[in-house]
């Protein structure tokens, strides 16, 4: 397999009238959502082969979320149903273009993706894949946490081709606090080969938010690849032997909350393709524009096709 994420899924409630409060809007539209499940579909897009582990409830959005990973081109295999437990979770946003997107996250006080336990793990998958994405949410609670660190153990040390990625995605609302989070961060960081975040993720990772100051940092703890994105400044990402900064594509932005992930799963596309560092970066980039000028995020993955002719044209 190509790539194989670990993480969070839910159900995206977003607004279809922007620049209002929730208790204003009157219509929504409804989309899978949940960081390590939209990585996987923007593989998928991009022609790989992507499956996600993580668990739903045994409740007609968790049907609707099987439905939706299988339309979109991901295998659904690893996705547990828990009977019993805590309904699949739901996440409202509000719209104020530019960069004004309010999140509401209703999986309180768990959900059944911080339900997955190391012994539901598909070890083999794990062993076997390509890349292998988590993200920071996914340490927030017991038995995630370790379950993470029992997949990552069980992949063991990676080089050349294959990859170990951690997503920042540093979310205050499931810490106790940003000291918590520092403290399991970096127990995780030597166990894994790449590490993206952006300025805010990178400080509570590292203690760092100058870009160059956290991706020394990223490397210091063992990463091979630090990429520390910066909004409307671009993307910044090193290694031991190179480092290269790509500038913003210019975008007309209708929701910035899925960009991340349209970066990450066209970050993947690259690693899996072998290109060098700063074509990786300049597609990833692209990618995320492409995104933040769609209201949705899992449906909103582009292409390959539609990066590079984003990026030929100068702007998304």
């Amino acid at each position: 397999m190509d790539l194989l994420t670990f993480g969070r899924i839910g159900v995206d409630i977003y607004p279809l009238q922007h620049g209002v409060g929730l208790a204003d809007v009157q219509t929504f539209g409804k989309y899978l959502g949940g960081t390590a499940s939209n990585v996987a579909v923007a593989a998928a897009r991009h022609g790989h082969s992507a499956a996600v582990i993580t668990a739903v409830a045994d409740d007609p959005f968790g049907a609707y979320l099987h439905h939706e990973l299988r339309r979109l081109g991901v295998d659904d295999s690893y996705v547990i149903d828990i009977a019993g437990g805590p309904p699949t979770p739901v996440t409202f946003c509000e719209v104020f273009p530019p960069d004004d997107f309010p999140l509401y996250f209703y999986r309180y006080p768990t959900a059944p993706d911080l339900l997955v336990r190391p012994e539901d793990l598909p070890l083999p998958a794990i062993a076997d894949a390509t890349v292998f994405w988590s993200t920071v949410t996914g340490l927030s609670q017991q038995p995630s946490r370790d379950a993470h660190f029992a997949a990552w153990r069980h992949r063991g040390p990676v080089s050349g081709d294959r990859h170990t990625v951690l997503d920042l995605d540093w979310r205050p609302m499931f810490w106790t606090d940003p000291a918590q989070a520092s403290a399991v961060i970096a127990e995780a960081l030597p166990l894994v080969s790449v590490a993206v975040g952006n300025r805010e993720e990178c400080e509570v990772a590292v203690g760092e938010t100058d870009p160059d100051r956290a991706a020394d940092a990223l490397l210091d703890r063992g990463v091979r690849l630090a990429v520390v994105k910066q909004g409307p400044a671009g993307v910044l990402a090193a290694t031991a032997d190179e480092r290269i900064e790509v500038p913003p594509l210019p975008t007309t932005v209708v929701n910035g909350l899925g960009a991340g992930d349209g970066f990450g799963g066209a970050l993947v596309h690259g690693l899996l393709a072998g290109w060098s560092l700063s074509r990786s970066i300049a597609f990833a980039n692209a990618a995320g524009a492409i995104v933040a000028s769609r209201l949705e995020c899992s449906t909103a993955m582009p292409d390959s096709a539609e990066v590079d002719a984003a990026i030929e044209r100068g702007r998304a």
